[in-house]
């Protein structure tokens, strides 16, 4: 079994790639970060004893996208689960206040990465008669949130897409699952606030929330139905979020 996972390097990505290697899974994993990548490929090789294949590129480059996916070793192209998971919010201010900088990267990464690398990996699905794609969503697909503006849109359009894709691929047997998690303790504050820890640290002040392994358990289990059974979505929160906006803290 081959699962391919895009953000590999921290996170969601790099759990979820534990998490299927620890099943001998033999895993694609992607990042732009190459030392970070080449390091979690010769961790979950050893670890597991499975075969890992990195493979450095930005989803946001469509050239690089399909040139690395088209150019697959003949023993990787039998690819049955996809997991895209790069993206992530860069700032959060005020739409009039907002740096059109952060919203160029959050519709490069969380939309053209996902659309870029789907449709270089569908052929190849579609070749095999079978496979399942799932995308990383948020709540913030779900819920729009002050000062949210951009990211909730980029999230809500993972979510439009995860639907017609489910609609479109049902003539190929190939599964569509959108995840939609809400806060998790990753570097997803620290992204967003642009490496200011004490900003990322309050996000997750007065309650316990989402782990990577939580997610990456939910992905697993998802993947891993019998060929029958399609989970569309999940909206995933920790015990003290009810949605994208309410929490309960101490």
């Amino acid at each position: 079994m081959i699962i391919f996972i895009t953000g590999a390097t921290s996170g969601f990505g790099k759990a979820i790639a534990e998490k299927f290697a620890s099943h001998q899974y033999n895993c694609i994993i992607t990042g732009r970060r190459k030392e970070k990548l080449l390091a979690v490929a010769d961790d979950l090789q050893k670890r597991y004893g499975v075969k890992i294949l990195p493979l450095v590129f930005d989803v946001r480059n469509r050239d690089e996208v399909f040139e690395h996916i088209n150019n697959l070793p003949q023993e990787w192209k039998t690819i049955d689960v996809l997991v895209n998971n790069a993206g992530g919010a860069w700032g959060r201010d005020s739409f009039e206040n907002g740096l059109l900088d952060d919203y160029d990267t959050m519709i490069q990464t969380n939309v053209n990465g996902l659309l870029y690398v789907s449709k270089a990996v569908l052929p190849l699905m579609i070749a095999n008669k079978k496979g399942h794609i799932i995308n990383m969503g948020s709540v913030a697909a779900k819920d729009m949130y002050q000062n949210g503006n951009v990211y909730c849109a980029v999230k809500a359009a993972v979510d439009a897409i995860s639907r017609t894709m489910r609609i479109d691929l049902l003539q190929h047997k190939i599964k569509v699952t959108a995840i939609h998690p809400g806060a998790a303790d990753t570097d997803f504050a620290l992204v967003r606030f642009k490496g200011d820890a004490e900003k990322a640290a309050q996000t997750y002040k007065g309650y316990e929330p989402l782990h990577a392994e939580d997610v990456a358990d939910i992905t697993y289990y998802t993947a891993t139905l019998p060929a029958h059974v399609c989970i569309n979505e999940l909206t995933v929160t920790c015990t003290a979020q009810a949605d994208g906006i309410y929490f309960y803290k101490e």
